[in-house]
């Protein structure tokens, strides 16, 4: 399995990696859209409606997954000196916006066919479409998923997230298919449809979720930010750790904190110590940024921390 990519030596080869992927999800959601707008027209299922729906979720949301993984790619400017990689948090929280809106639209088509039933026809056609999907649906996962894997790209993860519950959709609307064409519940239509809209609302909630997270600057985890305390305490003149304050955006992370160190330190000694310590984070953490202010030992806490805005409000 090729290894992941450094964020850094491999920004172009990352860039373009992405940016294909969008390019070729694009594709693909635009031939399934083809292909289930002429089902759908011959079926008249509804629950081949919501897949179709789904489908065209998926390509507009591949093409703002184009755009953001463009935008993200770009070096830091003036205008912008932390970068660009919240495009990315954008890209998936506007996803999370359109797939949440469309399930509700899909469960009130659902609750007037439970109402009124219509029946479905050649739902052999019906199937044999879906089947294609799933087929289209699995190499397109696998293929994003290595993507994912070497490049850690957030839009494109949750690109991925929705062709995944494609796969749970199409195969939805196969049973679908069966039980009308075999067994003649034809209110099964409405109701798998129903399910897939309620899967739909599930993976917009848990997409908007996550990139939330990252555009209000969530905090990494516990157990890297206590990797990153160890590191910096493992220098032998580091007496201890303020402040210690990360977040992501996009594939890239910023990690800041306060280093306590012996008073009687010349500057050009401490400065050296602050150079060890970024050395050893950003050899542990890929696509790190490290921003530290060195103190001496004999400065109380209260007098390190209240110079800076909402440093009293979290602990390291």
């Amino acid at each position: 399995m090729p290894a992941p990519l450094d964020p850094i030596a491999d920004a172009p080869r990352i860039a373009r990696l992405t940016r294909r992927m969008a390019v070729g999800a694009t594709a693909v959601a635009a031939v399934l859209i083809m292909v289930k707008t002429g089902a759908w027209w011959t079926t008249d299922s509804v629950a081949m409606l919501s897949s179709l729906v789904d489908s065209l979720l998926d390509v507009g949301m591949s093409l703002v997954t184009l755009l953001a993984v463009q935008k993200a790619a770009k070096p830091a400017d003036r205008e912008h000196r932390w970068g660009h990689g919240k495009a990315e948090s954008l890209a998936a929280l506007s996803q999370a916006a359109f797939i949440g809106g469309s399930a509700v639209l899909v469960l009130v088509e659902c609750g007037r066919r439970l109402v009124d039933p219509e029946p479905i026809r050649h739902e052999w056609i019906g199937i044999a479409t879906s089947v294609f999907a799933i087929v289209l649906s699995l190499a397109l996962v696998a293929v994003q998923s290595l993507v994912i894997r070497r490049t850690g790209s957030l839009a494109i993860a949750a690109d991925r997230a929705h062709y995944s519950a494609d796969l749970v959709v199409n195969a939805g609307v196969i049973a679908s298919f069966l039980a009308a064409g075999l067994g003649g519940w034809i209110w099964l239509d409405p109701l798998i449809a129903g399910v897939i809209a309620a899967w739909m609302g599930r993976s917009a909630w848990r997409i908007g979720y996550g990139a939330i997270d990252l555009l209000m600057d969530r905090e990494l985890p516990d157990e890297e930010r206590g990797r990153i305390r160890r590191i910096a305490l493992d220098h032998p003149a580091v007496i201890g750790v303020r402040d210690l304050r990360t977040r992501r955006s996009g594939t890239d992370t910023f990690v800041q904190m306060i280093l306590v160190v012996d008073g009687g330190l010349t500057v050009d000694q401490a400065h050296r110590i602050v150079d060890d310590v970024e050395a050893a984070v950003c050899e542990a953490f890929p696509s790190v940024e490290v921003l530290i202010h060195e103190e001496p030992d004999h400065l109380p806490e209260e007098r390190s921390t209240a110079r800076r805005p909402g440093s009293r409000h979290g602990s390291v």
